[in-house]
């Protein structure tokens, strides 16, 4: 018999399986961001940009573990919002659950768009609006089937995506070793001297600002183990075996670029297809580009159930309309599927309407809310952690090098802050996150005040238990 997550009266379903969590975990972090934005990392900071990916690379298999760790002792749809309500109380949690949701909706519209004005670089007679539509629909209707086919579809976007990367590694080892016909190797100039790092410890900083980003989307993995059979072996499996692969493909595919294309090339504009141009490979930037199309669509189809899920679990606990908890036969939580696509359509249109008047706003606003949401991962880590051992509570997975990893985590997270508050364009984005999430906590500070004077099931002591509890006997303010 199908198992169920412990999140409701009418629980959601568990069918994905191990192996789609594991692959989702890694096509998480190959997004768009890898194939396209890397450039502007290398653009920074030359060939040191690989310094910046360790560290950013560091900081998300922290994140991950802290995730892992949460997520393996106490399945939820919720994830790192309910953890944060635990550790912090319910105005935390869920002042960090909607700033994930509406920055998911509105990353969605962007997907949407940029898969469908890729794609019509390709095929120019296909309107932008009709295929953006189009992606959106279909895409709806895979999360509104089962979470099964929403996991089968991630499991192939993301097996794609590792495809094209090892690909693109052959090719790009093959062309630093000479060993294509008729193809001379560029070596390994670009990093030798002062070209290595063409901007200092300042370009090298600015860099890590940029690549952060690069991994977002990584704490999907979290939300989604609440959805599979066995969620603390699945969970286990997915961090154990994601983390060195996503650092061997990130580092890897950088190393090549940066050995391959030299800082100021107009190839860092797509650095996959001029490094697969140098190799001699025709074709390639139309390989790149339907790749691309792939990686915004698998982030689409992730985005959106991610969305779903965190609406449903703040309408469990009461911090959002209780008519978005509704399910269906198949365990799907249709209506905050149909909720959080419809803000994404508004957005598209809203965009379509008024070119670069809508979109860009709304994307700076949440453009760091990723920081955000790995900050309260590592601090609730941190404090059901300490609660779990100070209590003797037995954990499936433990977090090696605690509390120190921890704490080194949030110690990146603050040198990527301060690098952000320093630069002058990247400013604005935090202070408008930081704006947003001041209006959201405001907003969840005044429904718990409100729900204070109604009686409710439960209470506040909920928020305060152990790691490891059965979510089923005791829940917080559903």
């Amino acid at each position: 018999m199908e198992q169920q997550t412990k999140t409701s009266a009418r629980p959601l379903g568990a069918a994905l399986k191990p192996r789609q969590l594991t692959m989702m975990g890694l096509g998480s972090a190959i997004g768009a961001g890898l194939f396209i934005g890397s450039g502007a990392g290398i653009q920074a900071a030359g060939p040191a940009v690989l310094i910046s990916y360790l560290v950013a690379g560091t900081l998300i298999i922290l994140v991950m573990w802290a995730l892992g760790e949460m997520a393996a002792a106490n399945p939820d749809s919720g994830a790192f919002s309910v953890y944060t309500a635990k550790a912090y109380g319910p105005v935390a949690g869920a002042t960090v659950g909607w700033l994930w949701w509406i920055q998911l909706v509105v990353v969605i519209a962007a997907e949407a768009l940029g898969a469908a004005g890729l794609l019509a670089t390709i095929f120019p007679a296909l309107p932008v609006w009709l295929m953006a539509l189009v992606f959106i629909v279909v895409l709806t209707a895979v999360n509104l089937t089962s979470v099964k086919n929403f996991g089968e579809f991630e499991f192939w976007f993301a097996l794609l995506k590792v495809a094209a990367i090892v690909g693109f590694l052959l090719v790009g080892f093959a062309l630093l070793f000479g060993l294509i016909p008729g193809v001379q190797s560029p070596g390994l100039s670009n990093f030798m001297g002062e070209g290595f790092a063409v901007n200092g410890f300042s370009g090298i900083a600015t860099a890590l600002f940029v690549v952060a980003f690069a991994f977002g989307g990584t704490e999907i993995v979290s939300v989604a183990a609440a959805e599979t059979s066995e969620p603390a072996r699945s969970v286990k499996k997915a961090v154990r075996t994601v983390l060195w692969r996503i650092l061997v493909f990130y580092i890897g595919a950088i190393f090549v670029i940066a050995a391959v294309v030299p800082v100021g090339s107009e190839g860092l504009k797509s650095p996959f297809a001029a490094v697969l141009d140098a190799a001699g490979m025709p074709g390639a930037a139309t390989a790149i580009t339907l790749v691309a199309v792939a990686a915004l669509l698998s982030a689409l189809n992730a985005n959106l159930y991610g969305a779903s899920r965190m609406a449903f679990s703040l309408a469990e606990r009461g911090e959002a309309p209780r008519w978005l908890a509704s399910v269906s036969k198949a365990r799907v939580p249709v209506v905050a599927v149909l909720a959080s696509v419809a803000f994404g359509v508004v957005t598209v249109v809203l965009e379509l309407a008024f070119p670069e008047m809508v979109l860009p706003v709304l994307l700076n606003i949440v453009g760091s809310t990723c920081l955000l949401v790995w900050t309260s991962a590592l601090l609730a880590q941190l404090a059901l952690r300490l609660r779990a051992d100070r209590e003797g509570t037995d954990l499936p997975l433990r977090m090696p090098g605690f509390p120190w990893l921890t704490s080194l985590g949030l110690v990146i997270l603050a040198a990527i802050f301060t690098v952000g508050f320093i630069g002058e364009d990247s400013r604005p984005q935090l202070l408008s996150t930081f704006g947003l999430v001041a209006v959201i906590a405001v907003a969840c500070w005044m429904n718990d005040k409100k729900r204070d004077t109604v009686p409710s099931i439960g209470s506040s002591d909920a928020d305060k238990q152990p790691l490891l509890v059965d979510e089923s006997a005791a829940s917080s303010r559903r």
